[in-house]
């Protein structure tokens, strides 16, 4: 397993954005429109990749500021969630970050995502609010590793 990041409109970010619809956006109905996406251009897009260079799993980090990214859109590929694919991804994201300049993360974590990220060192920010459609918590991790 390893990641790499990929290029926006790339083959490669089509099959992402393919699992993102799958994982994230189908389950709640919803779907990406152009100018969704559009504004990917100037995001990191990162994914894991198994031995076969298959994609199992992808994140998004967008620029808030010179020392902040918003991670975004992190979805693991149905039938390998529970498998370490989004530690790992999430890990790689710091490493990422890292050396690009970058010292914190923030997030909008769904409901059932916040012990995942809690088990990372991310902490919560203010009160559970609703974003399309479903609870999410703000979370932060200041002074990455």
């Amino acid at each position: 397993m390893y990641t790499r990041l990929i290029e926006f409109a790339s083959p490669d970010f089509d099959i992402a954005l393919r699992l993102r619809d799958q994982v994230l956006r189908k389950p709640l109905k919803m779907e990406f429109y152009p100018e969704d996406i559009a504004e990917e251009y100037d995001s990191y897009h990162l994914a894991c990749f198994d031995d076969h260079d298959e994609i199992l799993g992808v994140l998004t980090l967008k620029p808030i500021s010179d020392d902040i990214l918003k991670m975004r859109q992190v979805a693991v590929k149905l039938g390998n969630q529970g498998k370490g694919i989004g530690t790992y991804l999430v890990q790689s994201a710091e490493k990422l970050a890292i050396g690009e300049g970058y010292s914190q993360f923030e997030l909008h974590a769904r409901e059932s995502a916040v012990k995942f990220y809690k088990r990372l060192d991310y902490k919560t920010l203010g009160k559970k609010f609703e974003e399309v459609g479903i609870p999410h918590y703000k979370m932060v991790k200041k002074q990455l590793k």
